[in-house]
């Protein structure tokens, strides 16, 4: 069974920096989409970051400009969060398996998900 446990979330203020982990385990492919995505308060979620687990070419939204990473180790998807600003604010998840092909955080729908790490951040 998919399992996707995240880690790494919470607190900090305005310009500082979180790495998230997302440990991931019996995905039932060989290639796949990998992503994160994240849900603020009273906001629908939102795509952050793709990347395919083999030939990554990840893919940002525009809202992160250049201040995300996205990256994997082994069985491990990273996000590397720098600069954060409060508007950040959110629960992060991350997912992975496109059934629909597109691996890109605008269009993806991912089938297995994570339940999430919250990360805040204070101005």
């Amino acid at each position: 069974q998919v399992q996707l446990v995240e880690s790494g979330g919470g607190s900090v203020q305005a310009g500082g920096s979180l790495r998230l982990s997302c440990a991931i385990s019996a995905v039932p492919y060989t290639r796949y989409c990998m992503a994160w995505f994240r849900q603020a308060p009273g906001k629908e979620r939102e795509g952050v970051a793709t990347m395919y687990n083999i030939d990554p070419s990840p893919v940002y939204a525009d809202f992160v400009k250049r201040r995300f990473t996205v990256s994997q180790d082994r069985n491990t998807l990273y996000l590397q969060m720098n600069n954060l600003k409060p508007e950040d604010t959110a629960m992060y998840y991350c997912a992975v398996v496109s059934p629909s092909g597109w691996c890109r955080p605008d269009l993806a729908d991912f089938k297995y998900w994570g339940q999430g790490t919250q990360v805040t951040v204070s101005s």
